[in-house]
């Protein structure tokens, strides 16, 4: 009788793991990797892994979901291929080819992909024969993957721009579910780019092209709907999806978000403020990863393989794209000596890897630009000069004093956020360097403007305080005890400019075409005429610091006694 009742007991047992296994089986995971705002990066430096190493990350994944029977998809959030002198050498061709290699499954358009113009050198159209948006064009059109764009609109014709493999939408299939992926662009995309390259162009509002594209989706048997949005807010704790206490729920991809009917979307991809997001907002996954290849992003759907539907989701907070880690302290070692003991980094059980196809074309890209990189400019810094402080920081300060400088002006002024990439290092100042520093190709823009005229833009600049310009050539005083705000500009002389003088403003082509919105509260119906044949304010920089020479010292662009903009508290707007 025993022996029987154990026989009983061991066939249940059996049955109940068989079924648990066969239960297992069926579900499948699709993991969902994004990228955003990589900006050219091909290779690792310091604090950026580069697409190389993200390759590795990649083909990790991939090998983790081809054991398990799941799946892999690969989308990006645009601002692919700006930013490197190795890309924009060649107008982001390499970027292009690295993403072939890696097998992308769709990307959308961001602002600086605007930023090349036509194809060759010029950044601008010098005539009607030149495609503002050539360069763009080319690039999309040499995709072996969609390019997504649901909201920009041709103003020809009313409708989405009819470009060669530019689409709102697409449709792909994946562990037994169809996935439907939507492009969008942030409405200010426009305004952060070269205006020239978007004339003729207009951003449709996010959420209504959302939910047109993801109603037909939907509509065509999409078990999953995936946004890939440049737009973006931010978190700082990225711990727990469900806890929004640190995010800016403000921001535009946030807002977006939140106006969205409830289901229509499962995750979002976001990205152009390089700042990090993992979590729920209104039933979305909303996810970016910083910039410039530091991080990616992921999500992983389990998916009812018999039944074809989605019946769980995980959300990871942005993955460090760190190739490799030292052993004394386990810290990212991003670009390790020869004599460093380091371990390679390892994701999902397998040793990260880089592709020897990406390598290959990143190799290639980066011998293309060495030698450019590699030439001194003649002077050494005895600090590194950063942004810290800014408006008022040394690199902000030293750049626009180079700026006036080298132009017939009396004031200079830049916007040293977002406009300035990276820091220079301590030590001898590389073409390379400031390349990293600067990499767009913005030409100087000299533009007169009237007392009165400079004090709308301060007083715009005030109620924004949060992105300050930076300037150089005046000191800008605000008190608001009286509630208005009193604004008083010195000149370097010492005169205070009164509402009815004229001042020479050396900035950029990009402010001075609405960029930013820094010096909008002043431009004219017709906009600023200002001449279009002067030199890139970053040879003008590379010039100021070949006549310059030696060494120079911080001190001589350290404004903390004698501050540029000087706002009371009184006037915290």
């Amino acid at each position: 009788m025993q022996i029987v009742l154990l026989s009983i007991i061991l066939a249940l047992l059996t049955s109940c793991s068989a079924h648990h296994n066969a239960v297992e089986d069926e579900l499948l995971t699709l993991t969902v990797l994004g990228t955003n705002d990589v900006h050219g990066e091909l290779l690792p430096d310091e604090y950026t892994g580069g697409l190389a190493t993200f390759s590795g990350y990649v083909a990790a994944v991939r090998a983790a979901r081809a054991a398990d029977g799941g799946a892999v998809l690969l989308i990006d959030a645009g601002d692919m291929w700006q930013g490197t002198l190795e890309s924009n050498l060649e107008e982001g061709a390499p970027i292009v080819e690295v993403y072939n290699a890696l097998a992308y499954t769709a990307a959308t358009i961001g602002n600086h992909e605007f930023d090349f113009g036509p194809v060759g050198e010029l950044a601008i159209p010098a005539g009607p024969e030149d495609d503002p948006r050539g360069a763009l064009r080319q690039r999309v059109a040499e995709a072996n993957f969609p390019v997504l764009s649901a909201n920009i609109v041709d103003q020809a014709t009313g409708k989405l721009v009819d470009w060669d493999n530019v689409v709102p939408s697409v449709m792909v299939e994946a562990v037994g579910v169809k996935v439907g992926i939507i492009g969008l662009i942030t409405a200010h995309a426009l305004q952060t780019t070269i205006a020239a390259n978007g004339v003729g162009l207009e951003i449709a509002p996010l959420a209504d092209a959302i939910v047109r594209e993801a109603t037909g989706l939907r509509a065509q048997g999409a078990d999953i709907v995936i946004v890939t949005a440049h737009a973006g807010s931010h978190c700082s704790e990225v711990d727990d999806p469900f806890d929004l206490t640190s995010c800016n729920l403000d921001g535009e991809i946030a807002k977006v978000a939140n106006a969205l009917p409830s289901g229509l979307v499962d995750h979002i991809i976001a990205g152009h403020v390089h700042k990090p997001m993992a979590h729920v907002i209104n039933g979305i996954a909303v996810t970016a990863s910083y910039s410039n290849t530091y991080a990616f992003d992921r999500v992983d759907f389990t998916i009812d393989r018999l039944a074809g539907r989605v019946v769980d989701r995980k959300i990871f907070p942005p993955q460090i794209n760190c190739p490799a880690y030292f052993v004394a302290n386990n810290e990212c070692a991003w670009v390790a000596n020869k004599t460093d003991l380091v371990t390679p980094a390892s994701y999902e059980g397998f040793p990260v890897e880089a592709m020897p196809a990406v390598l290959e074309i990143a190799d290639r890209a980066k011998a293309h630009a060495a030698v450019i990189k590699a030439e001194s400019l003649g002077v050494t810094l005895d600090r590194p000069f950063d942004l810290a402080g800014n408006p008022d920081s040394l690199l902000g300060n030293l750049f626009t004093d180079a700026l006036l400088d080298g132009a017939d002006a009396d004031i200079a002024i830049h916007n040293v956020s977002g406009g300035i990439r990276a820091i220079l290092p301590a030590g001898e100042v590389t073409f390379g360097r400031v390349f990293e520093a600067f990499p767009f190709d913005n030409r100087i823009a000299v533009i007169e403007l009237s007392g009165t005229e400079l004090r709308q833009i301060i007083f715009a600049q005030i109620k924004g305080q949060s992105r300050l310009a930076g300037f150089s050539g005046m000191r800008v005083s605000v008190d608001c005890d009286d509630g208005a705000p009193d604004i008083e500009m010195v000149l370097s002389d010492g005169r205070v400019i009164a509402d009815g003088d004229r001042i020479r403003i050396v900035a950029n082509d990009f402010l001075a075409m609405g960029g930013d919105d820094i010096l909008t509260p002043a431009m004219p119906a017709g906009g600023f005429e200002y001449a279009d044949n002067m030199p890139l304010s970053r040879d003008l920089l590379v010039q100021w610091f070949k006549k310059r020479g030696g060494h120079i010292t911080a001190a001589d662009f350290d404004s903390k006694t004698r501050r540029r903009w000087n706002i009371a508290e009184s006037c915290a707007l």
